[in-house]
């Protein structure tokens, strides 16, 4: 009968032991959820952090070659090509 017993008193222990694992495991991944919440959160501002920062290359870039920089001249002139091809066609879509 006290076989019984210590069986039993070792499972209880056992359990109680894997419980508190359990719970410990359960705040740790509360913890690491919140922490990727907030990394998703920092990356979506990185993100569009970036894709601001290469507008204004882009724009910056532009500028300097309509200024007279040699460097990009045929990008500039693409741009203001497809700039007239806009307005034209608003143009003919305001006229009709």
């Amino acid at each position: 009968m006290s076989d019984i017993v210590e069986i039993v008193d070792s499972l209880e222990d056992r359990i109680g032991k894997l419980l508190h694992k359990l719970k410990d495991q359960q705040e740790i991944n509360l913890k690491l959820k919140g922490e990727l919440t907030a990394s998703k959160s920092e990356n979506e501002k990185l993100t569009l952090s970036l894709s601001e920062w290469e507008e204004k290359y882009e724009s910056l870039k532009l500028a300097s070659s309509m200024l007279g920089s040699n460097k990009n001249k045929t990008e500039a002139k693409l741009k203001i090509n497809t700039l007239i091809r806009e307005i034209d066609h608003c143009i003919t879509q305001l006229s009709e």
